[in-house]
């Protein structure tokens, strides 16, 4: 049992953070999965200006005294932010007593079939009662379901056709495209239309497409005035005098 600290003067404790494993720098992921992670995270940084909200992959999180963390591939908490001095112990992982609540959403790859992100993993993420979690099986490992999403109704999980969450506002949706050099089919968020969230990447290239355009609008603009100009002079009229 990890010992219990008094805080302050109320009958208010949480776990000691010091006798926490907050990391173990054991790499266990695979190129896939790791990529698939960081385009998920990436793209809510780079798209999601005007709200607090802290996104993590592979960072473990703390839900019940006594009990190991659990490390999804992705969780997106919204109202909260990692704090200032974020190498202190206690601020290294997620620890649901310090933030006052657990993440909105978690998510699993899979990668075989010993994660047991149907079962163990599962009930884990209901008694922490995060608002959804979402398996993404692109190997189809657990059976013919790509993409499954579990929503919080009451204490229990039940599965939803919706890929719209409705209490985060983000859906989620398979995606066929290329991301850093690899065309594949990604897991992403997108809006209630379907519209993807963007990354960096995308962004400043739909930046750069949209300045290529308006130049290439200038340019057409420029020549037609000559045009006129020259048809202009043709007849005797000086365009500059008009």
């Amino acid at each position: 049992m990890v010992q219990q600290v008094l805080i302050n003067d109320d009958d208010y404790y949480v776990p000691d953070a010091n006798q926490l494993i907050t990391e173990n720098d054991t790499p266990v992921d695979n190129f896939a999965s790791e990529k698939q992670q960081r385009l998920l995270v990436g793209s809510l940084y780079s798209s999601i200006q005007q709200q607090t909200f802290l996104a993590a992959a592979n960072v473990g999180i703390y839900h019940t005294d006594g009990q190991p963390a659990i490390v999804p591939d992705v969780f997106l908490s919204f109202d909260v932010q990692v704090p200032e001095n974020w190498w202190e112990k206690q601020n290294r992982c997620y620890m649901v007593w310090r933030f006052g609540k657990p993440p909105e959403v978690v998510l699993e790859i899979v990668s075989n079939k010993e994660g047991d992100e149907l079962g163990k993993k599962r009930q884990i993420y209901e008694h922490m009662r995060a608002s959804y979690y979402i398996v993404y099986d692109p190997n189809q490992q657990l059976g013919e379901k790509v993409l499954r999403v579990y929503e919080l109704r009451g204490t229990r999980y039940f599965e939803t056709s919706e890929i719209w969450l409705e209490q985060v506002g983000l859906g989620v949706t398979l995606w066929e495209g290329k991301f850093e050099d690899r065309e594949d089919t990604w897991l992403r968020w997108c809006y209630q239309d379907g519209t993807v969230l963007l990354t960096g990447d995308e962004r400043a290239e739909q930046e750069r497409q949209r300045a290529e355009h308006e130049r290439q609008r200038a340019e057409q603009a420029e020549q037609r005035t000559q045009l006129l100009a020259d048809r202009l002079r043709a007849m005797g009229i000086d365009p500059d005098t008009l």
